[in-house]
């Protein structure tokens, strides 16, 4: 699996500034708050990027830990740690053979990341793996893109992002099976000369269907407790863009 975030990782924060990480955090705090059975309060933030959810969920009071498989992104999530001072533990891992030294109460998959695996049944392992890691009782929630969101609004659209650092042109290439997109990088740094240095990077993102993501979940022996709407405590609508789980493994 490449991961298309080795250059992107230097300019993925100021390219993604939409996301408001406090407000997603406080969400998530809610529903563990709600749903959380285990006694604990390790959280395992997969695909942690850059660090800002793990900073979020620790200053919230969770003993965090962030797994990533890109370098650059744990690279960027290290400096935010040195700057802040605050106790996360970082950990270079694919998820898809995580293998932790302990057990954790609660894991959080953020901004999609596991449309970005190269096949269903690949989620399928991570499932597998976050199930063996979890403590009785604890919460596995993530959020996936939806078939709707690939096929109305990525797929064959162009988008332009432009900081003081970079201008970003977004390509996205929707695939014969429709639930399948392509998305080609360009990125022009501004160098000190004027001149901009260009760089390429390319990323795949898969949909699934809810229905399949919850008979996965349930195979590997969670309970899924919800299936919503975005940041909500609603039923996906016909035009939800993200879906967020919420599954507990059994006391």
């Amino acid at each position: 699996m490449e991961t298309g975030y080795e250059t992107f990782s230097f300019y993925y924060d100021q390219l993604t500034k939409n996301v408001h990480y406090p407000a997603r955090a406080a969400y998530l705090d809610s529903l563990i708050r709600q749903h959380l059975r285990s006694e604990g309060n390790v959280l395992l933030d997969l695909a942690c990027g850059t660090g800002s959810m793990s900073e979020e969920m620790a200053r919230l009071g969770y003993d965090v830990i962030g797994v990533d498989f890109s370098c650059g992104m744990l690279n960027q999530a290290m400096e935010k740690k040195l700057d802040h001072g605050l106790p996360i533990q970082y950990v270079q891992q694919d998820m898809r053979q995580l293998e932790l030294y302990g057990t954790v109460d609660i894991t959080i998959c953020m901004l999609d990341s596991l449309n970005h695996l190269d096949s269903f049944s690949e989620v399928e392992q991570v499932f597998r793996r976050v199930f063996e890691a979890t403590e009785p009782g604890g919460l596995f929630l993530f959020d996936m893109n939806t078939i709707y969101k690939h096929q109305q609004l990525l797929a064959n659209q162009i988008y332009l992002y432009e900081t003081d650092a970079v201008y970003c042109v977004w390509e996205n290439a929707i695939q014969e099976n429709g639930v399948t997109v392509k998305i080609t990088l360009q990125l022009f740094q501004l160098e000190a000369d004027g001149k901009y240095t260009r760089q390429e990077e390319h990323i795949t993102e898969h949909a699934y269907p809810p229905e399949q993501v919850q008979t996965a979940l349930e195979n590997c022996g969670f309970h899924v407790l919800g299936i919503y709407h975005a940041d909500t405590e609603e039923p996906l609508h016909g035009d939800s863009q993200r879906m967020m789980v919420v599954a507990r493994k059994g006391e």
